[in-house]
């Protein structure tokens, strides 16, 4: 049985930093890309960041472009998302994804067949 599990979330004022991790198992997923998304109250899930599966291609939404950075320890079956100057903006649960194919990278939440429980993110102004 997959299993995603994502940490890290937590209270933060603007400014500040979270590292969020996202370990997964029950399976072996190499070749496959992963991704953050996000849900704010009241909105739809959206695209945050994807990595592939050897890391060296990364792609981020636009709001989040020179402050987040995603990366990946494939020996620990984990993605990581270093999210640095926040904003209150940022404040939703985040959660992480493995998509239904492997190879490029996958920016619909559509495309994507596993994921985590989500972990809380909440900036103040």
């Amino acid at each position: 049985q997959v299993q995603l599990v994502e940490s890290g979330g937590g209270l933060v004022q603007a400014g500040g930093s979270l590292r969020l991790a996202c370990v997964a198992s029950g399976r072996t997923f190499s070749r496959y890309a992963m991704g953050w998304f996000r849900q704010a109250p009241g909105k739809e899930r959206e695209f945050v960041a994807t990595i592939t599966w050897s890391g060296g291609n990364t792609d981020y939404a636009d709001s989040v472009k020179g402050r987040f950075t995603i990366s990946r320890n494939n020996a620990k079956n984990t993605v990581y998302l270093q999210m640095n100057s926040l904003k209150p903006e940022d404040t939703a649960v985040y959660y992480c994804g493995i998509p239904r194919w492997a190879g490029a990278l996958v920016y619909r939440d559509v495309e994507y067949d596993y994921w985590g429980q989500g972990t809380q993110v909440t900036v103040s102004s």
